[in-house]
């Protein structure tokens, strides 16, 4: 497994967690090989997928460290997290703060990123150990939610997830956004089979996250 601090800055450096969501281990894979042909290596497995941990044993065989970020996302317990580990995840990611999640990720030296809704909840996840915040759902706040929280906590590492699109991610990036996590704005195309649009797709989330970086 690649060093904490190495899958930390790669994801930060990309910008963009792709957010598997799928009805069948089957699809889950076609989804991640689009995301990886378009360019995004970090992708996050939900455990709403059939089989998850299969699944990401799969990709974890398919492809090496310097083609996929792999992580395990919808992980709502240690138990779970431990599978998730075992099973070739190299970061988790809750929808809420579970601070056993959390103990077990740091003792293992897996990034762990929890949800969290309000100012207390990122405190609290950020004393809990927590190495990004996921500002979930984004699509509940907008980007002055994550300018909002800046200002009392400016060294708050926030990734928002929900609500995100190519149309405005810019605006999270410039409001302060270490990532940004995408999931059917970006693979909704696996719905009917176009993989092809969810490559597209990902190039251009990359684009504009690197043009919102002046990059």
């Amino acid at each position: 497994m690649l060093p904490k601090l190495d899958i930390l800055h790669r994801i930060t450096s990309v910008g963009l967690v792709a957010v598997v969501r799928a009805e069948s281990a089957d699809q889950a894979m076609h989804i991640a090989d689009a995301v990886i042909a378009g360019r995004c290596p970090a992708i996050e497995v939900t455990f709403t997928v059939p089989g998850a941990h299969k699944v990401i044993e799969a990709l974890a065989a398919r492809y090496s460290h310097e083609d996929l970020i792999l992580g395990a996302g919808t992980v709502l317990d240690p138990e779970t997290a431990r599978i998730a580990i075992l099973s070739g995840a190299t970061y988790v990611v809750s929808p809420s703060l579970n601070v056993d999640t959390v103990r077990l990720c740091n003792r293992y030296q897996v990034p762990i990123m929890p949800g969290a809704m309000t100012i207390r909840d990122v405190i609290e996840a950020m004393e809990a150990g927590a190495d990004i915040i996921k500002i979930f759902p984004g699509e509940a706040f907008g980007p002055g939610f994550l300018k909002a929280i800046k200002g009392p906590i400016p060294q708050a590492p926030l990734m928002p997830t929900g609500g995100v699109d190519v149309s405005n991610v810019a605006e999270w990036i410039k409001a302060g956004a270490v990532a940004v996590g995408a999931g059917s704005t970006l693979t909704g195309g696996a719905k009917t089979g176009d993989y092809a649009s969810i490559t597209h797709k990902a190039k251009q989330f990359i684009a504009a996250i690197q043009a919102a970086r002046g990059k």
